[in-house]
Formats: structure tokens, sequence, C-alpha cells
């Protein structure tokens, strides 16, 4: 039976984590698709994220995103007014698009996607990143029906996702930023905490957003404002480095399935990844967030 008020969180990663801890104090009913593997887990770091879900009265609901069937999705999506995927692109190719129909064909009535990132739009199709097709798959999914109301949240790249080593941008060993294209390009970047706060607001805002991509951002910078701000917060020269989109793409091309690759050429090309803050949700609404230098100074 369908709760008017029940949401469903689907994934408690970083960022299911942080859009669960803001929607608790404000939901009526709270609950968030885990795998079962997870729920069974020994691992203490698994055990302590269960227990803080339990203490927040959020609802333990057992799925597989990737390997139950549309259908089934569909039958558990049924019981929730509103569904919002915070599962990443760890389930594979395809997993955006079922989750998508399922949502549809199970009767929610709100839908958020997994979209938090870049402006697929702009980006277009065949783009370095092919995961990025699917994403747009699943937009015009949602554009071509009318009974399930979506919400799109476009975030930009994750703060902390800039400076993780595999991705190769910020090497604090050899104190280098190598930058995407040019020194000059810029890219979005928003926490995940601050996702977390913005995607409540969103869905609880009057007069209510629908069927509508929403633009958030922590901040907007250049690779060399990357580099300026690793100066001042850790002191010390940072050499800069360009890695040009014919150079990402020639490593890409040598490995083809190398997700990095991907990510850094699509980054590179600049098109789709940066937006002004001034024109953002939480700058009309006066909402605080975290902006780089910030979140270096918290966690560098």
């Amino acid at each position: 039976m369908l709760n008017q008020n029940a949401i469903l969180v689907l994934g408690a990663g970083q960022l299911g984590m942080a859009v669960l801890r803001h929607l608790a104090p404000r939901a009526g009913s709270l609950s968030v698709l885990l795998r079962p593997s997870s729920i069974a887990s020994r691992e203490p770091a698994k055990q302590q994220e269960l227990a803080e879900l339990r203490a927040l009265g959020i609802e333990i609901v057992q799925g597989d995103l990737a390997t139950q069937s549309a259908a089934d999705l569909a039958a558990t999506f049924s019981r929730y007014q509103t569904v919002i995927s915070c599962t990443g692109f760890v389930g594979g190719p395809g997993v955006q698009r079922k989750i998508a129909r399922a949502a549809l064909d199970g009767g929610v009535k709100r839908f958020v996607p997994w979209q938090f990132g870049v402006d697929y739009d702009v980006i277009g199709r065949g783009s370095p990143q092919d995961l990025f097709d699917e994403q747009l798959d699943v937009r015009d999914m949602l554009r071509a029906q009318q009974a399930t109301e979506w919400v799109i949240v476009s975030t930009g790249m994750f703060t902390s996702f800039l400076f993780e080593p595999s991705f190769g941008v910020v090497d604090l060993a050899a104190n280098t930023v190598n930058a995407l294209g040019s020194l000059d390009t810029a890219v979005t970047l928003t926490t995940a905490d601050d996702i977390g706060k913005l995607t409540a607001e969103i869905l609880f805002a009057e007069p209510r957003i629908a069927n509508q991509a929403v633009f958030v951002a922590g901040d907007t910078v250049t690779y060399r404002q990357v580099a300026d701000a690793l100066e001042r917060t850790r002191g010390g020269q940072i050499a800069r480095h360009e890695w040009t989109v014919p150079e990402l793409k020639r490593q890409l091309a040598a490995e083809p399935d190398d997700s990095m690759r991907k990510y850094r050429a699509v980054f590179a090309e600049g098109r789709g990844v940066a937006w002004d803050p001034a024109e953002t949700f939480n700058a009309r609404h006066g909402i605080a967030v975290t902006g780089m230098e910030d979140w270096l100074r918290a966690n560098l």
C-alpha cells in the first residue's frame, strides 16, 4: 500500500548517506534500499552505517538494483511516493535505464534519478564517457511521459573526487596539478554533504519543483585556481601541467575501458561541466555551501 509521504532512497554510499541524513528530520516516512550482502555484512564500517540508519528511524529495505528485474524493482518502488537514486554507476551499463523504467512502471509519483553530476544535455551523445549516453536515455524516458514527476539535481563533480589520487588531477605526492584540457578549463564542484542538504531543500521547496534540472554548486574553479588554493593551504610551490584534450584522447584510445581516462577526457573538453554559482538554486535561496578552499582546509 502506498504511503502518500513515503520516500525511498536507493543506496547508502557517500551521497546516499548525506541525502538520508538531511531528509530524516523532514520526511514523514523514509526508507533505504540496500543489497542483502550490505545488510548481512559484519564489517565494522557497515555495522556502524546500519546502526546510524536505524537511529535515524530509517527503514531498511532489501533489494539488488544490479540483479533484480525492472518488474521486481517496480513492485518495490510502487510502495513509495518518491524514489531518489543515489547509486552511482557501480551497477554497470543498463542499470540507470532499468531503475528509471522501474520507477515509471511502479507508478512512482516523483523520481530523482542518479544524475548528480554534469549537464548531460550540453555534453550530448558520443562523449568520451560512454556511460553519459545512458544518462541521456534516462532523460528521454522521463521527458516522454507525464505520469511521474521528475527532478534532476545537477551538481558538477563531487569536490572530493577532484582530489582522488586515482583521478590523477591533483598529485599531492608530486606537488603537481595536472589540468584537464588547460589551466583555464573550469569545473563545478559540490560536496556530498551539500548535495544531500540541497536535494532535501529542492524536494521540499515551495512552489513545488517538477520536471526540470536544478543546478547547484559549491564552487566553480579553474585548474589554475585549484593549484593556487593548494599553495595557500599547504604552503610551497605547486607545479602545473596541462593534459590537453588530444593527449587525453590518445591515452583513452590506448586503454579504452579505463573509466578514469574517460572522465579525464570528458572534463577536459570543458563542455557542460561548469556553470556560474550565482545562477544556482543555492545562491538564489541564500543557502550556505562549502567552497573548494574551505573543503581543502578541512580535509587536507
